[in-house]
């Protein structure tokens, strides 16, 4: 039997268990929210879509206990208001906020016997990643999140759409933090097996916008809509799927790297054990400098917010 718990129903918690439930990833679901209407009605309305699914299924509600025996937790808890006129668009507006959020859950959790993997969508979720590690105890390696999983993802869609092909023909990453001090490892990526960097000065097409759209993408997103949920529930249901199906597959994720001291994102090879292994990558000096920036701005603004 397959087992997910979705802490936090809000709009990515929801998205996540929809499309979980569309796809039949899972066998048993449980959701939980502190908002008992809420997660009622949540529950609810995937209850009324058993019946024309394809997958049959099971939804406990509001039960702590119930993920002991769950292969992946994952934590949308959060508050997107929080992003409402943040003219610096920068996700650690959320950390203070989402510091007590993650206390609370953790404080559950180990009330429990879970063992299977945690996976942190709760933003800033580099910094969150680390703080759900410390307070639950949790090995290392079973605590990862979306990072820049989501963000890859965008770098695709932009410069597929650059170059006129499918996002599912370029190749490459996105690193470092899943915030504004990431940056699109161009060195790594390739559009229909060429090298995105040697095609774009043939072709005339500037990768600083590309790479501007992947990082920026998500606030266009939110300032349409007032929130973003498709994209990073997407990024979740493959990395939980991942896990679950024990792939051993290479994932731009933010999981904890010893040789900077703190989460942030680059490809490791992941399964039912978590990160399994650091992924071989080969990153210019330019590069090698920005994902060392990148790491220090998390573990400095963790420690500001946090005090660890």
């Amino acid at each position: 039997m397959r087992k997910v718990g979705i802490i936090g129903m809000g709009h990515v918690g929801s998205a996540v268990a929809h499309a979980m439930v569309q796809e039949g990833d899972f066998d048993e679901y449980v959701l939980i929210d502190k908002k008992a209407e809420k997660v009622r009605a949540e529950v609810l309305d995937l209850q009324d879509a058993a019946a024309n699914q394809d997958a049959a299924y099971k939804i406990i509600e509001n039960d702590y206990q119930a993920l002991a025996d769950a292969d992946v937790v994952i934590s949308a808890v959060g508050n997107i208001l929080l992003q409402h006129n943040n003219p610096s668009k920068d996700r650690f507006i959320e950390l203070p906020y989402n510091v007590e959020q993650v206390k609370d859950v953790a404080s559950k959790l180990k009330q429990t016997d879970f063992s299977g993997v945690l996976i942190v969508i709760t933003n800033p979720c580099d910094a969150i990643a680390a703080l759900y590690q410390e307070e639950t105890g949790y090995p290392k390696e079973k605590v990862i999140a979306t990072g820049t999983l989501l963000d890859t993802a965008r770098m695709r869609r932009a410069t597929g759409a650059a170059f006129n092909v499918s996002p599912k023909s370029v190749s490459g990453y996105n690193l470092g933090e899943h915030g504004n001090t990431q940056f699109t490892a161009w060195s790594t990526v390739q559009v229909a097996g060429q090298s995105a960097d040697a095609l774009a000065k043939a072709k005339g097409i500037d990768l600083s916008e590309i790479e501007k759209d992947s990082i920026v993408g998500g606030y266009t997103v939110f300032m349409g809509k007032g929130f973003t949920s498709y994209g990073i529930a997407s990024a979740a249901v493959r990395l939980a799927k991942v896990v679950v199906s024990d792939a051993h597959e290479e994932l731009p994720v933010s999981h904890y790297q010893e040789r900077f001291g703190t989460y942030l994102s680059t490809p490791a090879i992941v399964g039912r054990a978590g990160v399994i292994a650091e992924a071989a990558l080969t990153l210019t000096e330019a590069e090698e400098e920005k994902l060392a920036a990148s790491a220090k701005s998390i573990a400095t603004k963790f420690e500001e917010v946090v005090g660890k």
